[in-house]
């Protein structure tokens, strides 16, 4: 029940063997994408994003490890998203842009959800849409597609049948018996496949640490029609995007109490109306204003449904919080976090709550209230599963590496061998044949970074030269030299940017600096570069001692 940090290169693929890469996912919450081979051919299991947390400075996505794929573009059969969250679709243009044809299958609104994304970056997919039911043979794969229940609605697990086995990979999924929709995970498919034989059973982890079952969304409505009934001034709701079900509850609750709902933020505008389009969102007649108009509503006739739940800084909510938003907040207005916080943003929405806060608002969060119920299964809900399906292995996916171990435990309660239960990162290799799993090695794996139009440019390196630059600031050394004496002809001139000391603290390593130079110079040590060492060990050593700092140092050695 080891985790494997240091694994060998994977060998070759054996034939008739399945391989299982996960390119994100695992030991994370986000980017998901699973990476299936046999035979030379590649099935990909979704392809979502990463957040950036706050020591990824400047870094607006990450993405999986796609420099797996470059040399194989052409052995993709195909991409299954198994719903429209980002966190699962977010990756799939970058995905196009290195091949762009490559098929795309998934349920009907998670491929709109997915189409408006492509048209912002001008990618036209090829798509099937796909349903509950369905069975759709990419070559080696055969895929049958079943219904999940999700915090999104069209939400699709996987069952793969193969030469070399089968593979049930449940995507997102929880077991509400009362959902909005009327939608519930088809626990029936799932003994079947049971009786049919799961090879590899790959299952949501998210919650798997939370005993018991996830609480109904149903039963959110008491609470927000509490809340909107004792809300005197404007409301304003924030959720992700794409979470149709929390945006189908406030607006029932806002139709109910006499307010008309406002979209805010540019993905919640396109993501309910294409909801709406497709009969995903129902939308009561007038309900909906313009932003614009809303504005200049009674406060107590108006929703604001808007984005930035978990701090993004240029959500909408965000700007609202820093007074730089067309929708003003303040004194008299109740604003609810209707979402999860996701593990690393914690900082950031909490400075959030602060300046809404601080502008005079009531901010209502999950600690407070029951604002939100997860769309994810808890521990009671995959022990129904695990028995139903008596799965032959088991590789517990999506989710922190705590989330990863209380999900194999569980397996392993419900008698799943523990050397039947494969525990993975990103880039370990798992391989199956004749109904047994195991982890044969691993690849290398690197976070790919978006950074403004740049995708993978941006290095570990690189974001820690910026996180020195943010934390500690830079110190700049100018020198000019006689090439041919090894003389200080200017300088040396020091500037910092970033400390709190003036420029002038440095005089007093001047002389100590200038006789360093011109020594490394006398004895031989003329090349730019060692002299440029120089200057950073004696300009290093006396803010570290003196200063308690630790800067980046930029060393210039000017030849006259």
């Amino acid at each position: 029940m080891n985790f494997h940090p240091e694994l060998p290169t994977p060998p070759p693929l054996a034939p008739d063997t399945l391989r299982m890469v996960a390119l994100g996912g695992l030991g994370e919450v986000g980017r998901n994408m699973h990476v299936v081979e046999l035979n030379g051919r590649l099935l990909i299991i979704d392809c979502g994003v990463l957040f950036p947390e706050e020591n990824q400075p400047g870094v607006d996505l990450v993405l999986p490890d796609l420099s797996y794929l470059e040399d194989r573009l052409d052995d993709i059969e195909g991409v299954v998203l198994t719903h429209g969250h980002e966190d699962h679709i977010g990756a799939v243009p970058f995905l196009l842009r290195m091949r762009q044809d490559i098929p795309i299958l998934g349920s009907q609104l998670t491929l709109a959800f997915l189409e408006a994304k492509l048209a912002e970056h001008r990618i036209k997919p090829v798509t099937l849409a796909v349903k509950e039911g369905q069975r759709e043979k990419l070559n080696a794969f055969d895929l049958e597609f079943v219904a999940v229940n999700h915090s999104i609605p069209d939400g699709l697990a996987v069952f793969v049948r193969t030469s070399a086995g089968t593979l049930l990979n449940t995507g997102d999924f929880k077991m509400d018996q009362l959902p909005l929709d009327g939608r519930i995970t088809d626990l029936r498919s799932f003994a079947r496949f049971g009786e049919e034989g799961v090879d590899l059973f790959q299952v949501d982890s998210t919650n798997a640490e939370n005993p018991g079952f996830t609480t109904s969304e149903v039963e959110i409505a008491p609470t927000l029609d509490r809340l909107f009934g004792n809300a005197t001034g404007r409301v304003v709701v924030a959720s992700f995007a794409s979470h149709v079900h929390r945006v189908q509850q406030v607006i029932d609750t806002a139709h109910r109490h006499g307010r008309r709902v406002a979209f805010v933020g540019r993905s919640m505008v396109r993501n309910m109306t294409i909801a709406a389009e497709m009969g995903y969102l129902t939308v009561p007649d007038g309900i909906l204003v313009d932003p614009k108009k809303a504005d200049q509503m009674p406060p107590e006739k108006v929703v604001f449904m808007s984005t930035g739940s978990q701090g993004e800084p240029m959500a909408a909510l965000s700007r609202m919080a820093n007074g730089d938003h067309k929708v003003e907040v303040g004194k008299g207005d109740l604003v609810i976090l209707a979402s999860s916080l996701i593990p690393g943003n914690e900082n950031a929405v909490f400075r959030v709550i602060n300046g809404l806060m601080r502008r005079g608002a009531t901010v209502i969060h999950q600690g407070a209230a029951r604002v939100h119920v997860s769309g994810h299964a808890s521990a009671g809900e995959l022990l129904y599963c695990y028995n139903i399906i008596r799965p032959k292995n088991v590789m517990p996916i999506h989710g922190e590496v705590r989330h990863l171990q209380a999900n194999g435990n569980l397996a392993i309660k419900t008698g799943v061998p523990p050397e039947r239960v494969m525990f993975a990162e990103n880039g370990v290799v798992i391989d199956m044949k004749n109904g047994k799993a195991n982890v044969v090695g691993a690849i290398e794996y690197h976070n790919m970074y978006v950074d403004g139009s740049s995708v993978g440019e941006v290095t570990e390196s690189e974001l820690k030269d910026r996180r020195i630059l943010a934390d500690e600031g830079f110190v700049s050394v100018f020198v000019v030299m006689d090439a041919s004496n090894g003389r200080v002809l200017s300088g040396p001139d020091i500037h910092a940017r970033g400390i709190a000391e003036g420029d002038g603290v440095f005089d007093a390593i001047m002389p100590e600096l200038k006789k360093a130079l011109e020594e490394a110079a006398k004895s031989g040590s003329v090349d730019n570069h060692q002299l440029q060492q120089v200057m950073r060990r004696v300009v290093g050593r006396f803010v570290g001692t003196k200063l308690r700092r630790r800067p980046m140092i930029i060393p210039i050695v000017i030849d006259a």
